[in-house]
């Protein structure tokens, strides 16, 4: 019990807004200090720990992948994609809508980072779509879960966090996310096709879609399809690991802004120092998490959960319903990445127990993380999403559009639940 209280006082101080490296240490640290058979003597092996993480190869791709995505955002190719969609589906009905979700899947095969593809999409879609007379619910709704998309399309942070965290191989992860996220790409398309068939003013067409030329389209599409296969292909091929392919990729990513004329020292700057910035962040995160599991450990948390879902309840099902709800509620008030390392580390043990293919359930995992960034009342895709359009929409009309995308991504996740086999297609 005194480990579950462990878990709760987490949460709690997340949920007054102390920033979660500190909670992670401080719990720790509390808890040693006031429970007397743990004592300090157990961060001995504190540094080990610490050295293990920052000399792990598979987490080196974290910053890379982050350097890559920050590159491409400042290269205007974002704006270039959504003008050739957009002109390739002028004359279909939801047909911009349906634009701006394939530049998002594109997006999110090229960069993986879901705060830089929202802001990317606010401020290029957004206007766009509200010009051509699109409800603003619905456009909010395409906007934020378009942007989202980079959480379960490879290559994706997260799912490199999930690999390391629970021990399996990021490149089968890779491969298992293709088919839930192109599935999760098509609900998106159908809903938006469907919608707009049946209310025709929520989206019209517009009259005023700038042409584009046969050879513009191409030199927009292809560069970005070309770096995402060549980055995503050479991991599923074997040629190289994930981190291997991440540091191409940056190189990938600078020659594109250099042929779209937008490299210059300011952007390598720019992409440096938030390089640095967040992926320090996700570092301490981990550093304060190993620090928070030693304790709980000791404490035999793991051990009373894994009883009580192996013994106790004895289910598998129970156990994967339990765990999907839990992790979709915490979304609605902590992060992915908190989620990450407080809730999975626990999980991993009970998966174990009942045989559960680690892969299928890391993509479950990732699909239902995906939804804690449309969640409110603290999704961030929401808060850059608003960020960006100001007073122009109202938090209402946001929450109202992202309702019915939610609904898709429990859709997505029961399908992948039920026919395990999209995720064993390319693996």
């Amino acid at each position: 019990m005194i480990a579950l209280s462990m878990f709760v006082v987490v949460l709690a101080l997340l949920l007054v807004g102390i920033p979660v490296a500190f909670v992670f240490g401080s719990v720790a640290l509390g808890f040693a200090f006031f429970v007397p058979h743990i004592g300090f003597d157990i961060f001995s092996v504190l540094p080990f720990r610490i050295f293990g993480i920052m000399s792990n190869t598979t987490l080196m791709a974290v910053p890379l992948f982050i350097a890559m995505g920050l590159v491409l955002e400042k290269s205007k190719m974002a704006e270039r994609l959504l003008v050739s969609m957009s002109a390739i589906f002028a004359n279909l009905r939801g047909g911009l809508g349906v634009s701006v979700v394939l530049v998002g899947a594109l997006l999110a095969a090229s960069t993986g980072i879901v705060s830089a593809s929202v802001v990317m999409m606010s401020v290029i879609a957004l206007p766009l779509m509200l010009k051509a007379g699109y409800d603003k619910s619905l456009a909010s709704g395409i906007v934020a879960s378009s942007g989202t998309l980079g959480q379960i399309i490879p290559p994706s942070i997260i799912l490199i966090i999930l690999g390391d965290v629970m021990n399996v191989s990021v490149g089968e992860l890779f491969m298992g996310a293709v088919l839930p996220g192109l599935l999760l790409v098509g609900l998106y398309i159908a809903y938006i096709l469907i919608y707009s068939y049946f209310l025709p003013s929520v989206a019209p067409v517009p009259n005023d879609i700038k042409k584009v030329s046969f050879k513009e389209i191409i030199f927009s599409i292809v560069p970005p399809l070309l770096l995402m296969v060549a980055v995503l292909g050479s991991i599923f091929a074997g040629i190289a690991s994930p981190t291997e392919s991440a540091a191409f990729g940056v190189i990938g990513a600078i020659l594109l802004s250099m042929l779209n004329k937008s490299l210059s020292f300011e952007m390598i700057r720019y992409a440096s120092l938030e390089t640095v910035k967040l992926s320090g962040m996700i570092f301490m995160i981990l550093i304060g998490a190993t620090a928070f599991s030693l304790v709980f450990n000791e404490l035999g948390g793991t051990d009373l959960i894994v009883e009580f879902f192996s013994e106790d309840i004895g289910d598998v099902w129970v156990f994967i319903g339990v765990a999907m709800v839990s992790i979709f509620v915490l979304g609605f008030f902590i992060d992915f990445i908190e989620i990450s390392f407080i809730v999975v580390p626990i999980l991993v043990p009970v998966m174990d127990a009942f045989g559960i293919d680690p892969i299928w359930f890391a993509v479950l995992i990732a699909l239902n993380l995906q939804a804690s960034f449309l969640t409110p009342p603290f999704g961030l895709s929401l808060f850059f999403l608003k960020g960006v359009a100001g007073d122009t929409i109202k938090t209402t009309q946001i929450y109202k559009g992202i309702i019915p995308f939610i609904f898709l991504q429990l859709l997505g996740l029961i399908l992948v639940i039920i026919f395990p086999n999209l995720v064993f297609a390319f693996i």
